[in-house]
Order: C-alpha cells, then sequence, then structure tokens
C-alpha cells in the first residue's frame, strides 16, 4: 500500500508547492491518488500556515480531500500542533468531522491518552514508532497496542548512506509487537534508500512532500503526485 503525505510540517518557507490550504491539498491529494496512492495523510492547517487539530480546520482540510477521493483520508496528532497533551485530547473530543485514522507519536507525551481518545471516537491510530526514540519500548509495553490500525515505522535518520541500516534497527526494535501491520518511511536523505527496503521486505510505504522535497536524482519534485509515480516505478522495479 501506497500513502501519499502531502504536506507534513512544512510551510510557505518550503516553496510554493507545498499545499497548505484545503483546495491545494485536494488538488494535490486528487492528483495523488490518480498516480497510485491508496492511503492519504495530511496535516491540517491554521490561517497562518502552522499544523493544528483546531476542530474548524481539520473538518476543513477533511471535506475538502473526500470531495476528491473515496481513499482512507488520516491527519497528523503531533505535539507540534498541540504541545499540552490534555488540550490534544480535548480538541480530539470536539472534532466535528472524523478522520478514518490519525498518527500518534508513541514516543510524545501523552500519547496513550491521545490514542485513546482517537479510538473512543472510532478512529484508527497509526502508531508512530519513531528511530532515535523510545517510542518501540513503549509501544511494545502498551495495552492499546493490539488495537491500533497500524505501525507507522519512521526512520528519522536523513542519512542516505546509513538510513537503511536503521530502518532495520527500527524495525528490530519494533519486531512483531501486538501483531500490527508495518507500514515503513524514511525522510529527507532517507527517504529513498527506505522506500526501496520497504519494497524489498513487502511493507506498505509511504512518500510525499512531508517526507522529501526531491526525486531519487536529487531534482526539485513537481508535485506529490509526481513523487508517487517516481516510488511505484521503483518499487516495481527489481533492486
Amino acid at each position: 500500500m501506497m500513502q501519499v503525505c502531502v504536506n507534513g510540517a512544512r510551510g510557505a518557507g518550503d516553496g510554493a508547492l507545498i499545499p497548505l490550504s484545503p483546495g491545494a491539498m485536494a488538488e494535490s491529494v486528487a492528483r495523488a491518488v490518480a498516480a497510485g496512492a491508496r492511503d492519504v495523510h495530511v496535516h491540517p492547517k491554521s490561517p497562518c500556515g502552522q499544523d493544528t487539530l483546531a476542530p474548524r480546520a481539520v473538518a476543513a482540510a477533511l471535506e475538502a480531500v473526500r470531495s476528491v477521493t473515496s481513499v482512507p483520508v488520516g491527519v497528523t496528532t503531533g505535539a507540534w500542533a498541540e504541545q499540552d497533551p490534555e488540550r490534544r485530547v480535548a480538541q480530539i473530543h470536539a472534532w466535528t468531522v472524523l478522520p478514518d485514522h490519525a498518527s500518534v507519536n508513541w514516543h510524545e507525551p501523552g500519547a496513550e491518552a491521545v490514542a485513546a481518545a482517537l479510538l473512543e471516537r472510532g478512529v484508527g491510530v497509526e502508531a508512530g514508532i519513531w528511530s532515535g526514540t523510545d517510542g518501540a519500548e513503549r509501544f511494545t509495553a502498551s495495552a492499546l497496542g493490539p488495537r491500533v490500525l497500524r505501525v507507522l515505522a519512521e526512520v528519522t535518520d536523513p542519512d542516505p548512506a546509513t538510513a537503511r541500516d536503521s530502518a532495520r534497527a527500527l524495525l528490530g526494535a519494533i519486531g512483531t509487537a501486538h501483531g500490527r501491520p508495518v507500514l515503513l518511511h524514511g525522510e529527507e536523505g532517507g527517504t529513498w534508500p527506505v522506500l526501496r527496503l520497504s519494497g524489498r521486505l513487502r511493507l506498505a510505504t509511504r512518500i510525499g512532500f512531508e517526507d522529501t522535497l526531491v526525486l531519487p536524482d536529487g531534482e526539485r519534485a513537481a508535485s506529490n503526485a509526481q513523487l508517487v509515480t517516481t516510488a511505484l516505478s521503483l518499487l516495481s522495479t527489481p533492486a
């Protein structure tokens, strides 16, 4: 399964191609799905372009994206969007439009409460397990582990020379915890090496402007759709 992550925490400073408004997100998603993406991850934005969990912004992003596609759509619950865990939970309970799933970074304070709030509302949970954190250990010990939709194995090593090894170490730390499926991805310079590894391991993966702004040859990507097309082409080519 190929997920497209259309914007992430990036903003206007990362270039005009980053979709920040609900309409821009929808247009980018539509093209990425047409290119072969089968799941969507978006970061709803405030009017000034910052990540937010505010009910109005979440609703606007989800309604816009769902107007152009029927594939599952997820959002972030990253602590940078709302640092106070109690406030994060309150905002989730106040959402008027629900995503199909939401990512919860297990190393962040309040992760269990955030995941529980999502599950209570019937929202699938992607358990974000980052390399270089104690997320894998915390997730393995979590009573909520068997209830998550999948594990989002996030390789934070941006070095293309070492990202694959970091990915294998992360997968080893996660092991078969709770028997949940794994989506493996990298970021920045590690994006493409980790994507190729996910293909060899037959794991779900993702691509998009959240993870990288460039193609494998270092050229600036023109769109999320181009990243999806390139990623699917690489995955279909024997290493």
